[in-house]
């Protein structure tokens, strides 16, 4: 299951993402360790790593997804005769029969050159937005290797892909929003991060995904009404102001379960939201579909040189049914 995570910058989405993907990796079903779990950073700030609990010297250190595209569209071309080189691979193309398939677990090349443990949770990250970019690129180009690691994921219930997503309503810049099973849109008890709730909701409604909003920051009852008020149905839960988070902030971090029960709890509900969820895998086809040919009449036919719809493999819908190459 495909998980992200949205909201106004400050509003504690990354520090929601990470404890999220702890809280998942910390799980022990039944006794049968943790689930399958992959969490990426795809926000124009990269702090998921320091919010896992790496230092900013072992952020730092981390490799990225940027660094590594070509390989990895190499990779996941395989030998889909629809995608005449790498070259032609663009961050919306889509799989196709002869494409390589990526599980949420598992040994393969792509996952050897950018995966990396922080914390006990699979990490990858799309690289800092640099010196060298300024002026020159759009950091949407490398949140592109994101959007493509999605495409070709063949996550099903039980294995979790939590992504700290960029700030705001940035993301409808491209199609990525589309591309998960659920998604949490953090937000405090201000007008602000209210007016970015309402935007993004906007947005999405018109592609029919359902935003479910946590409350984050959260002091007392005035709070909880204030959201309930401005957001509706769509508020699942809320947290509390945290001294755990304080502390983890300050270069403390303790085991997850430390953290305060009612967060816990929250926390609790969201995975149960995200178990509920019926993968619909025809609908994420029909958008990767939607999106691609938007992009390759805007910019990628003329940026590669050849018509780039011609990648769709008619009738193909990837997912855990799919072969994996």
């Amino acid at each position: 299951m495909k998980i992200s995570f949205v909201g106004k910058g400050g509003s504690g989405k990354t520090t929601l993402a990470a404890l999220f993907a702890r809280h998942l990796a910390a799980a022990d079903p039944a006794g049968g360790g943790p689930p399958p779990l992959l969490a990426i950073d795809a926000d124009i700030n990269q702090h998921l790593g320091t919010a896992l609990g790496a230092t900013e010297a072992e952020a730092a250190r981390l490799p990225t997804l940027g660094d590594h595209l070509p390989e990895i569209k190499e990779y996941l071309r395989g030998d889909n005769p629809r995608i005449s080189s790498a070259a032609a691979m663009v961050k919306t193309t889509p799989p196709g029969r002869g494409s390589r398939l990526l599980p949420v677990d598992g040994d393969n090349p792509v996952y050897a050159a950018v995966v990396r443990e922080v914390a006990g949770v699979r990490l990858a990250v799309t690289g800092p937005f640099g010196n060298d970019d300024l002026g020159v690129s759009c950091y949407h180009s490398k949140v592109g290797a994101v959007e493509l690691l999605l495409n070709h994921l063949t996550d099903g219930p039980g294995e979790y892909v939590v992504v700290d997503m960029t700030a705001g309503a940035d993301s409808f810049a491209s199609g990525l929003f589309t591309r998960f099973d659920a998604t949490f849109l953090v937000c405090e008890p201000t007008l602000r991060s209210v007016g970015v709730y309402r935007q993004y909701a906007g947005y999405a409604r018109e592609y029919g995904i359902r935003v479910h909003v946590v409350g984050n920051k959260v002091d007392d009852s005035s709070d909880v009404e204030f959201l309930r008020q401005h957001v509706g149905a769509d508020l699942l839960t809320w947290l509390t102001r945290s001294d755990y988070v304080r502390s983890a902030e300050r270069g403390a971090p303790a085991p997850v379960h430390a953290l305060e029960p009612a967060n816990r709890a929250a926390l609790d509900l969201l995975r149960a939201t995200v178990d509920a969820q019926v993968q619909d895998w025809a609908t994420f086809r029909r958008h990767a579909v939607e999106f691609h040919r938007r992009n390759a009449l805007a910019w990628a036919n003329d940026r590669v040189g050849e018509d780039l719809a011609g990648q769709v493999d008619p009738d193909y819908v990837p997912g855990p049914q799919a072969p994996v190459h």
